[in-house]
């Protein structure tokens, strides 16, 4: 799974460099949840989207490159050009039916290779717990025989303000695998992964109410 002699490994471990060295300082954040590194294997990460600093607590939970799926319209201005081809995203279209991506997904998974998700597709700007989710995440994962790994923040990273950020213990869906998936079998899969979401979102809620309590 290494991946150390690619020039994204190398790339991956520069923007991490630059993070610990000092970009911390600014944006800190404060792990909760499984805080171990997830270099073992293949994983798919799903965060929630609150803001475009939400690609740093996912990069820094691995050693390995991040193959971020990411909507096509960030491509198209300079800025957001130059990050997804410096980090070789997955361009995916906002109605998710892009069967070229999702190939190139589920090779990367078959490879080893660590894959982030934002299923809420944009930044969530509302009151909502979450945006409604781009179905695909639960697909991939069961397809590839994946386990997935839950991210989530309960506020924006913002500058010199400690973020919080909780990361789940790996899980798969075992219980879709050996078996050809059906549309109502996806549309399931996608309820647990948002059911195991929301209940990361309370579990990081309840660890921070305790915090405030014991001041």
């Amino acid at each position: 799974m290494k991946e150390k002699k690619t020039k994204l490994y190398k790339w991956f471990r520069f923007m991490r460099g630059v993070y610990f060295g000092f970009a911390s300082l600014v944006y800190p954040i404060k792990k909760h949840g499984h805080t171990q590194r997830f270099d073992d294997r293949s994983y798919i990460i799903v965060g929630n989207h609150k803001s475009v600093l939400d690609v740093v607590p996912l990069a820094i939970c691995t050693h390995e490159p991040v193959y971020f799926m990411a909507k096509k319209e960030l491509a198209e201005k300079k800025i957001g050009r130059w990050f997804t081809k410096k980090c070789e995203c997955i361009l995916v279209s906002r109605d998710g039916n892009d069967a070229r991506a999702i190939m190139q997904a589920m090779k990367y998974l078959k490879e080893g290779k660590i894959l982030g998700i934002f299923p809420e597709g944009t930044r969530n700007k509302t009151d909502e717990l979450f945006l409604p989710f781009k179905s695909g995440a639960a697909a991939l994962a069961i397809k590839t025989r994946t386990p997935v790994v839950l991210m989530v923040q309960t506020k924006k990273m913002k500058a010199f303000r400690k973020s919080h950020v909780y990361y789940s213990e790996p899980f798969e869906f075992t219980e879709f695998y050996d078996k050809k998936l059906t549309p109502d079998d996806v549309a399931r899969a996608d309820e647990i992964l948002l059911e195991k979401m929301t209940a990361a979102y309370r579990e990081l809620e309840k660890i921070l109410n305790s915090k405030k309590k014991k001041k």
